[in-house]
């Protein structure tokens, strides 16, 4: 058959019956349905046009606990995990490939999580489950095997502004705020973080001004997480009396505080990480939290959240290698499994050696935690290591799927994006790392040395190399 090119007469009228089909879309603004230039046919529903592989909105069952940790958990313990895992594979798994894709929240998930009664985790009273810290540790592994940005949603609003509340707040406080958080009826986030300073949290910008019957705040925060709808958010910022940091409840709709999405990101993108501006923003005496006078007060909370974020790479990790268990199996090629070849096995034990670590390591923290004994140091080795064998898992994950890796329908794409941001929250890995080597070497070494110190070393360098030459 002869090939005949198009003329540019003909492709001109082409185009034109295209722009025709979108033109009256353009004009009334809906872009919704606008027809595509191309065919446009709907996307294929995965589960009955590809049959060699279910996708992850009929969530595979557990087979990550080969070594079979589950015997070291209470009955209580096992329970929970069931019943949270139950919850989220039936009504969170269908759609959150759908809100991911459109960087939106699932507020539609929201009374289902609600009916765990997980909120608040370890607090006791107020309407709070009372939790063994491994229970609540347990509590953000399965929400997190799931989706991440489900168990971000939880860490912020109960590891963070709850946990916050009931150690460094008033008794009129704890009354007040946690038993409508506790049942999600409200929301809550965690200020910290600001546009100039995220590892160096402590040389905050934001002040507060003490005036009558309370204070003024002024400043920015940034990447705070549910900080577009939270009802209740806890904002940290220099009493410029004291220069020490303090923190403040600020309600939702308070004159002069505005917050607003971040766009663009690439992980966890259900999560509504937004910037807060705040100017002249009057808390009144009765919503300063007592107990935080300073950033050490702060990181009390920071060393119990720690556990928690150390134990979402390790539900992560577990959604992944459960997809990718049954992937290999249903996809075939060559006239066999994936899971016949030798490489895919050799990936597919790496991953679970790495999830059988990683649990262990974070049992341990829990227990070491609920006798008293939990150092910083170990909290942050926990935290950094679990993200960064995560980080070795999800990539596996995505290499024995094949080109079904990047799809947000098989969890793994998901999840390789929605570990990055974890492991850079609540302390880089870098951080996390030399807050461990602080605590095992006595010295330390998170902040460079001032302008001054640098150029001394470098004279005492050029004066020890003179020196080395006389001689």
């Amino acid at each position: 058959m002869v090939h005949q090119e198009q003329s540019a007469e003909e492709m001109d009228e082409r185009s034109g019956h295209r722009l025709a089909r979108i033109q009256p879309h353009l004009q009334s603004g809906k872009l919704d349905f606008m027809p595509t230039l191309g065919i446009g046919q709907p996307a294929l529903d995965l589960a009955t046009a590809f049959p060699q592989a279910t996708p992850a909105s009929i969530f595979p069952p557990s087979v990550s606990d080969y070594y079979q940790l589950d015997d070291l958990l209470s009955p209580e313990d096992v329970a929970l995990r069931k019943r949270v895992r139950d919850v989220m594979e039936t009504h969170i798994a269908p759609v959150m490939a759908k809100y991911w894709e459109k960087a939106e929240f699932p507020f539609e998930v929201v009374p289902k999580l609600a009916s765990l009664m997980v909120a608040g985790g370890t607090i006791k009273g107020y309407g709070c489950p009372g939790l063994s810290v491994l229970g609540s540790a347990l509590t953000m592994s399965e929400v997190a095997r799931v989706d991440a940005s489900c168990s971000t949603f939880l860490l912020v609003h109960s590891s963070l502004c709850m946990t916050t509340i009931a150690m460094l707040g008033s008794e009129d406080q704890k009354q007040k705020y946690l038993p409508g958080l506790a049942h999600l009826d409200t929301v809550g986030c965690w200020a910290l973080t600001e546009p100039a300073y995220g590892s160096d949290a402590s040389s905050l910008n934001t002040t507060a001004v003490k005036v009558d019957g309370g204070w003024k705040l002024n400043g920015q925060k940034r990447w705070i997480g549910n900080s577009t709808f939270a009802d209740v958010s806890i904002i940290f910022a220099r009493n410029t009396s004291t220069n020490q940091i303090n923190g403040f409840i600020v309600k939702k709709g308070s004159p002069g505080y505005k917050a607003t999405k971040i766009e663009n990101k690439i992980g966890l993108r259900m999560v509504q990480n937004g910037d807060i501006l705040m100017k002249d923003v009057f808390i009144p005496d009765e919503d300063r939290l007592p107990g935080i006078n300073s950033f050490q007060d702060t990181n009390k909370v920071l060393a119990v959240s720690r556990i928690m974020v150390a134990w979402q790479p390790i539900g992560i990790s577990m959604g992944v290698y459960d997809v990718c268990h049954r992937y290999l199996q249903e996809r075939k090629q060559f006239g066999a499994p994936l899971a016949a070849l030798q490489i895919s096995q050799e990936k597919l034990v790496r991953m679970l050696a790495n999830i059988q670590a990683m649990s262990l390591l974070g049992w341990r923290l829990c227990k070491l935690y609920e006798v008293g004994k939990m150092t910083p140091g170990q909290a942050s080795l926990c935290k950094a290591w679990n993200t960064l064998r995560a980080r070795e898992t999800v990539a596996l994950g995505r290499e024995v799927l094949g080109g079904n890796g990047i799809l947000s329908d098989f969890l793994v794409a998901k999840a390789f994006c929605d570990l990055e941001p974890i492991y850079t929250y609540e302390g880089t890995y870098e951080v996390n790392v030399l807050v461990t080597g602080r605590e095992i070497t006595g010295i330390a070494s998170i902040k460079p040395a001032t302008a001054g110190k640098a150029k001394g070393l470098l004279i005492s360098q050029e004066q020890g190399a003179k020196l080395h030459s006389a001689l």
